[in-house]
């Protein structure tokens, strides 16, 4: 019998394979499409000689640290998003391009030589061969009292594969539509479970691959553009050439929805071309053109993910990340994580909590009965508040990619008002909430710790923890509002007035009571037997 089982065979699921081979457990991948990645996909362009990447493109190294060590440990050759060059803003259909300085649009992101693929490729090579099986579907789960059992459908037959310990490293979502469970879940999980949009799932790339050197880059265009006119094919255009730009390559995100891009199918080939040649002109006609809709695909979308979310999700729910069956079955995929969700990062930080949760119950077998590692009161605190610190330095820089990410969320969706205040409140709540998180799962002792006028001695140095946070992402925001090419357009978010920064900080101010009055509420209730 497998010590581990693991459903979905992308980053998430190859990753803590990886780990657990190299830790010498006997693990086993199963994966439903007929390669490895999930929703990262590299195509090779016969044009361009390039890979180009249909699914995930960029990482972040400052506001991203597991992907970023894990590139580096994995030796991959990664270089910077090309930036240099101006940007172009199409307002309106009819007229020309407008020029745009935008210095540092994507904010440091980071691609890979060969494209994300490559960090498939490294993580499967870690993986024994036999040990990775493709066109497996999970149908049923069955909890079989001290293992569990996997029903699959492959090559047109059930199969059944037994396991101590089963991780399913798919989106929620897919989970929820597609996968029984034996016994069935309880409602609560099956309801987070569907509350989990799956990142991107609704949208489209383009990428149009050409032979010779990029001609935007000649005419001085960093090949970035916005499209934000209502017949807008694609809404956001950026360079796609490799690092030395000798392989010529343009990608953009579709502004269509998915029901349009099925109408507009039989002519959608031409309506990107002709968006492309309207922005560069004639230079960029008759590339190579790759196109990939992911609400086609029924490994990616789920039948709830064809309508995107309003707002932006908030990933990481706790009832998702603790283990069921009696300790036997584990959620993965990005979705689950609570920083990075919905991005490489996050589905790396889902592998590595999967991957201590099963180290922890493989030491709970082998410790003696009776053993304690029970620390005093006062260490306990003192241990607690110092990583509560370490936390919130951890999200200074998240904070801001966040805040970009509900912003670029707003815009997306046709928002026009208090864009910058909607992004900055969300990103900070955001914060807040996970913060009584890590809190509520912190060891603090509060049998001896004083409490003033109903409030805990703890709470000022939860408090401090956040010292100069909320300054440090405002003025992060200012100076990005400044140069962002696609707020232009937007005279208020673009030069943020002294009073609309006022209502915004009043808002965050808000939300900061009301986080420390349910950090001291949870403080006051803690309690170690």
């Amino acid at each position: 019998m497998l010590d581990v089982v693991i459903v979905g065979g992308g980053v998430c699921g190859l990753a803590l394979a990886r780990d657990l081979a190299k830790a010498g457990t006997s693990v086993a991948v199963f994966e439903a499409r007929e390669r490895l990645g999930g929703r990262v996909l590299s195509v090779l362009d016969q044009a361009s000689g390039a890979r180009l990447d249909l699914g995930p493109t960029w990482y972040w190294p400052d506001t991203q640290p597991v992907v970023t060590r894990l590139v580096d440990e994995l030796e991959l050759e990664s270089f910077d998003q090309h930036d240099t060059g101006a940007a172009l803003l199409l307002a309106d259909g009819e007229k020309k391009p407008e020029t745009r300085s935008t210095p540092r649009l994507h904010a440091g992101a980071r691609r890979l030589e060969g494209g994300m693929a490559s960090l498939v490729e490294a993580l499967a090579a870690a993986v024994p061969p036999e040990a990775i099986r493709l066109g497996w579907v999970l149908r049923v789960a069955f909890d079989r009292g001290d293992h569990v059992e996997l029903q699959f459908e492959a090559e047109g037959e059930r199969r059944f594969i037994t396991a101590r310990r089963a991780v399913l490293a798919v989106p929620p979502r897919l989970l929820d539509e597609h996968v029984s469970f034996e016994p069935p879940l309880d409602v609560v999980t099956s309801d987070a479970l569907r509350a989990a949009p799956t990142w991107m799932a609704a949208q489209a790339k383009a990428l149009i691959g050409y032979a010779g050197e990029p001609a935007w880059r000649a005419d001085g265009h960093s090949g970035n553009a916005f499209v934000t006119h209502e017949q807008a094919v694609l809404g956001e255009i950026f360079d796609a050439c490799d690092a030395r730009g000798a392989r010529a390559a343009l990608g953009g995100f579709f502004a269509l929805s998915a029901e349009w891009r099925q109408a507009f199918q039989v002519g959608l080939s031409m309506l990107v071309e002709s968006q492309f040649v309207q922005l560069f002109g004639k230079a960029v006609e008759n590339g190579e053109q790759h196109v990939q809709d992911w609400a086609t695909e029924p490994f990616t979308c789920a039948s709830l993910d064809r309508t995107p979310p309003t707002d932006l999700p908030e990933y990481g729910d706790p009832l998702l990340r603790r283990a069921l069956m009696g300790g036997k079955l584990f959620f993965g995929a990005s979705e689950t994580a609570r920083e990075g969700g919905g991005y490489l990062e996050g589905a790396l930080v889902a592998a590595r909590r999967i991957g201590l949760q099963l180290l922890e119950q493989r030491e709970d077998e082998i410790m003696a009965p009776g053993t304690s590692d029970r620390s005093s009161p006062d260490s306990l605190n003192g241990s607690s508040i110092e990583r509560f610190r370490e936390w919130v330095a951890s999200k200074r820089g998240p904070a801001f990619a966040n805040y970009r990410q509900r912003l670029n969320f707003s815009l997306s969706n046709g928002q026009r008002e208090q864009l910058t205040q909607r992004a900055m409140l969300g990103s900070m709540e955001a914060v807040f909430k996970e913060a009584l998180t890590v809190i509520q799962s912190l060891p603090f002792d509060h049998a001896d710790v004083g409490v003033e006028r109903g409030r805990s001695d703890l709470t000022p140095q939860v408090q401090k923890a956040f010292e100069g946070f909320i300054q440090e992402l405002l003025d992060q925001v200012v100076e990005f509002n400044r140069t962002s090419c696609a707020l232009s357009n937007f005279p208020e978010e673009h030069r943020l007035a002294k009073d609309y920064i006022g209502v915004t900080l009043a808002d965050v101010a808000a939300a900061w009571r009301e986080f420390s009055l349910d950090a001291n509420r949870i403080l006051l209730e803690k309690r170690v037997c």
